[in-house]
């Protein structure tokens, strides 16, 4: 608390609103759940893998229905 108060002090700022400044920043540094980082890798590969799939299905079809388009309007 003699910090806070200090650094209070010295930027003009109430002590009780630099305390629950701190007290916020604490807690947001501390993790609510642990961080399993080689699963969330797999788990963004994943994703990653089905969106790169997503999106050569959405090319082929807008393709396709280009060329169908095209050949409609020849007609």
């Amino acid at each position: 608390t003699g910090a806070i108060n200090r650094i209070a002090e010295q930027t003009g700022v109430h002590k009780e609103a630099l305390r629950t400044w701190v007290r916020k920043a604490e807690d947001d540094e501390l993790p609510t759940e642990p961080v399993d980082a080689e699963a969330r890798i797999r788990r963004l590969e994943k994703e990653n893998r089905e969106l790169r799939q997503s999106m050569e299905i959405l090319r082929s079809a807008t393709a396709f229905f280009a060329k169908a388009e095209f050949d409609r309007r020849l007609k």
